[in-house]
């Protein structure tokens, strides 16, 4: 841990007073900003060297099993704490509505009227890691200025000392969670008196009191006598653990419910055969005093309780599946799959390191692996027959899960696996099954040997299935992904030729929305003496879209072949594109080039309008004449304008996926484009591509495809030749 020995005052504490040498400093730094906005709970997250992962160090108000489903998560986790280090700014929500409607995951697992702000701690360079606090639902539905403000400036002392730890090389750790002591020890702790203990024990109710964890601390004679168990073995141990009939998430939850929310919650249970006993929790922030009587009225309950002999999973548990099976939802490809297991549910079951196994063409096939220091430990099984004497073959062939505690169990059932150790010592084999076959196997790996008990089986085996939807629909996912790019860089050129006294460059960037094919185009015809360039847009991010751009890309160049001028090139494929009944329309640009006159013709239909930039760097909009999209009226015409391109001149085609986006106005983005081709534009021609399309390709969401074609002219003779 970091020992903090810089003195500092905070703005609020009294004068003279200094944080003690050798204390923990996250807990120290929480706890008093807690006190400082009268938050109710919180937990302060670091940033894990080296990965883009924010870990719990410090809770604080409450259990940390409250957070357990987010002990560990990913920088681009849609949670509050992961947002506000990400966009580095303080994130605020305001109430349980506005968390269900933001943040539904959260609201699944913690479905309470509660409070949260959530910072980011970092200085001006680094993120070091984020926190958040948050107060009872009785808060009001915004922050205060005076909250914002000590808030900020709390994190950001924080992280001038994490910045300063840093320096130091001082080591940063986890801490004890900060619970406030429990008021509750023992009859005479709670009540003050002997005889306030006696009139207590008179009375014909129960009574007792559980600290912040749920364990009892206090229980009068009734509360023994309701629950049919001794107070000495209710006396430090869960309620729920202690009464097998209240072994049950649903009470559970309404210990939780009422801790984060301080509002009084509560429950009505059976204790069998048939006797309704009623729970009133009344919350504070040192634990929880429960009253305990026989229910009325509850014929109008019409609830049925848990079954004699149930034992259902703990409610930590249930909260991790609950967002494991919201994760998953999320899910795109297999690798967003094999991540979020390895996120959401490898650390909750205490496993090491995991393998996703899919089959193809009889044989077994890695998908994906997360935890194996050496990869070759895993790859090796890449390819091997199904009926090979393997568990993860087994598994995925009978559709039956297997469980190993020890290495010797596994090897004494499959002997091939003394020949190939990974360095784990426990195995869980999970079928995945969807759909009613079997898509694959989730293995999960274990440091030490690990006993699986019946119920820790079937929650294993129930989250198999989860974890199977999922990677079906991330199979079909990558199928139809690969298909499509398959189909894309089938209908664009692979390479631009070579055109004597014309520099060419292109660059192509997918929507990262649907299937990332779309109908963008562009092409470079050689046809001596002249040339032809083509770009255009078919509407439409879909195969249809991509299936028109390769049939109007064929055309143009047939038209180009047999000699038609541009504008006969325009009116043909407009006219074809009406004669193939296609519903959609495209745009398009087309340029006869004579390199040796140093002119281009071009004609447009309703395509964005080209730049040409001049050798002295000046760069203009040519305003060009055309006509309609194509494909809308079989009668248009297309006129065309003549250009100088002498030697130096570089024009540059594009799509207009590259100048709109949203709130962004076109021709604020227009004269953007022109101002950065002017100042990279004598750079060589594949890095003023690069340049141009660099905002464009590190956006994590496009919503349009990109073409671009730049063409230079270099002032070169043509040559004779074939």
């Amino acid at each position: 841990m970091v020992a903090v020995s810089d003195g500092q005052r905070s703005e609020q504490a009294p004068a003279g007073a200094r944080t003690p040498v050798g204390r923990p400093l996250l807990s120290l730094a929480l706890t008093a900003l807690m006190d400082d906005v009268h938050a109710h709970s919180g937990a302060l997250y670091l940033r894990t060297p080296d990965e883009p992962v924010l870990e719990i160090a410090v809770t604080a108000g409450l259990p940390r099993a409250f957070a357990a489903p987010w002990q560990r998560v990913g920088l681009n986790a849609p949670i509050p704490v992961a947002e506000a280090a990400r966009e580095r700014r303080l994130v605020w929500v305001g109430g349980e509505q506005e968390m269900a409607r933001r943040y539904p995951r959260i609201s699944v697992i913690l479905p309470y009227p509660f409070a949260l702000a959530a910072l980011p701690v970092a200085t001006a360079s680094t993120v070091y890691g984020a926190l958040y606090v948050t107060w009872p639902g009785s808060h009001p539905g915004h922050l205060s200025d005076y909250e914002r403000t000590h808030l900020t400036a709390a994190c950001d002392r924080l992280a001038l000392r994490l910045e300063r730890a840093a320096e130091e090389s001082r080591p940063l750790s986890a801490e004890p969670e900060l619970l406030t002591p429990s008021a509750a020890g023992g009859a005479a702790d709670v009540l003050g008196t002997m005889e306030a203990a006696r009139m207590v024990a008179r009375l014909p109710y129960g009574l007792c009191s559980l600290d912040l964890n749920g364990r009892i601390g206090f229980a009068n004679a009734a509360t023994a006598d309701l629950l049919d168990v001794p107070v000495s073995e209710l006396l430090g141990t869960h309620l729920w653990a202690a009464v097998p009939w209240l072994n049950d998430p649903v009470y559970e939850d309404r210990y939780r419910a009422a801790l984060l929310s301080q509002h009084p919650t509560s429950f009505v249970a059976l204790r069998p055969p048939g006797t309704w006993l009623s729970f009133r929790l009344y919350p504070s922030t040192s634990g929880l005093s429960v009253r305990i009587s026989r229910a009325r009225a509850v014929a109008e309950m019409n609830r049925a309780g848990p079954r004699p002999g149930d034992a259902p999973s703990r409610l930590v548990t249930l909260s991790q599946m609950l967002s494991l099976a919201g994760a998953l939802t999320e899910a795109a490809g297999v690798q967003d799959v094999v991540q979020l297991v390895a996120d959401e549910l490898a650390p909750a079951v205490g496993s090491r390191a995991l393998v996703l196994l899919g089959a193809r063409a009889g044989r077994l096939r890695v998908l994906g692996h997360r935890g194996y220091p050496d990869a070759h430990t895993v790859e090796r099984f890449d390819g091997i027959p199904l009926t090979a004497p393997v568990p993860g073959a087994h598994t995925l062939h009978t559709g039956v899960p297997a469980f190993f505690e020890s290495r010797e169990e596994l090897e004494h059932l499959y002997p091939l696996r003394r020949t190939t150790p990974d360095g784990f010592a426990a195995w869980a084999y999970l079928p995945l099954i969807a759909s009613g076959r079997p898509v694959g196997t989730c293995v999960l790996a274990y440091a030490e040997p690990h006993p699986f008990p019946a119920d820790e089986r079937a929650v294993l085996t129930s989250l198999g299935g989860l974890i199977a939807q999922a990677l079906e629909r991330a199979l079909r996912y990558d199928a139809k992904h690969q298909l499509a790019h398959g189909l894309q860089d089938a209908l664009l050129p692979r390479s631009l030729p070579s055109v004597a006294g014309i520099e060419a460059a292109a660059r192509y960037l997918p929507a990262t929305q649907g299937m990332e094919i779309g109908g963008d185009f562009y092409d470079l015809v050689d046809a001596r003496p002249l040339a032809a360039a083509v770009i255009g847009d078919v509407q439409g991010h879909n195969v249809t879209a991509a299936g028109l751009m390769g049939q109007i890309r064929t055309a143009v160049r047939a038209f180009t072949a047999v000699g038609q001028a541009p504008e006969e090139v325009m009116g043909s494929t407009n006219r074809m594109l009406i004669d193939l009944g296609s519903d959609l329309f495209a745009s398009c640009l087309y340029l006869r080039l004579d390199p040796e006159r140093g002119r281009a013709v071009m004609s447009r239909a309703g395509h964005p309008p080209p730049l040409l930039r001049r050798p002295d760097g000046r760069v203009r909009v040519l305003d060009l004449a055309g006509g309609p999209l194509l494909g809308i009226d079989a009668s248009a015409t297309y006129a065309t304008t003549e250009v100088d391109l002498g030697p130096g001149c570089l024009l540059a085609l594009y799509t207009d996926g590259l100048i709109e986006s949203p709130g962004v106005d076109i021709e604020d983005a227009l004269a953007e484009l022109g101002s950065r081709l002017s100042l990279v534009g004598d750079q060589p021609l594949d890095e003023v591509a690069d340049d141009l399309v660099r905002n464009y390709a590190a956006a994590e969401d496009r919503i349009d495809d990109v073409a671009l074609l730049l063409l230079r002219a270099n002032g070169r003779p043509p040559t004779d030749g074939p």
